[in-house]
């Protein structure tokens, strides 16, 4: 299927940035509501950090097995592809991105604030088909506003600035944080995670209302 996929680069083109490109990247950087995008993103997605590094070494000290503990996950995983699939644009609609922004957060701050307190396997199996909120609606969200308010000639730097700082450096960064923070404080090192996600709430509902200002 790849070998399928157009070619839009032109051949023998360069890869080093042009003073075009560099200036673009400034008037994504001076637009107030991509910058509230990212940073959402940095805290919420980021706070997937210790749940992806940890959350297997959490269940198993709690003696669930490694095969529950796949099914644990896997719950996670399907209720991100129902989201993407069926729900989240609808929902994503009826709310809108301020709405669903502040319902990622929300449910961001649920998910690890139990992780922090307890292993009980019906408590675990309860909050992890949150991932469907706390990731999938979450992207769908900062994908609808880049969509609407980004300029088309810009739309492919503003979504590699989102990957990259928003997802992949954040993600990076709280890692590395983690490990100190869950030798120190174990399971409830959660609580961190869950104070990055509550901290996303207040930026979220800057969200709401008229944006043409912020353009």
């Amino acid at each position: 299927m790849a070998l399928g996929v157009p070619q839009l680069l032109a051949t023998g083109g360069h890869a080093r940035a042009t003073p075009s490109q560099a200036r673009g990247v400034g008037v994504l950087l001076r637009l107030p509501l991509y910058r509230k995008m990212v940073l959402l993103a940095m805290l919420i997605l980021g706070s997937h950090a210790m749940h992806d590094s940890f959350a297997m070494i959490r269940w198993s000290r709690a003696g669930i097995s490694p095969g529950t503990s796949g099914i644990l996950w896997s719950l996670s995983v399907a209720a991100e592809v129902v989201v993407f699939l069926l729900v989240g644009r609808p929902l994503l609609d009826r709310i809108g991105p301020a709405g669903a922004a502040m319902l990622s957060a929300g449910a961001g701050v649920v998910r690890w604030a139990v992780m922090a307190e307890t292993a009980w396997l019906p408590a675990v199996a309860a909050i992890e088909p949150l991932h469907g909120l706390t990731f999938a609606l979450l992207h769908l969200t900062c994908m609808r506003l880049l969509a609407q308010w980004v300029p088309r000639h810009l739309e492919t730097t503003a979504l590699t600035i989102y990957g990259t700082v928003g997802i992949g450096i954040a993600t990076a960064l709280l890692t590395l944080a983690c490990g100190p923070i869950f030798e120190r404080f174990g399971a409830h090192g959660f609580w961190a995670m869950a104070a990055l996600c509550a901290a996303a709430l207040p930026l979220a509902l800057t969200l709401r209302g008229p944006m043409a200002g912020s353009r």
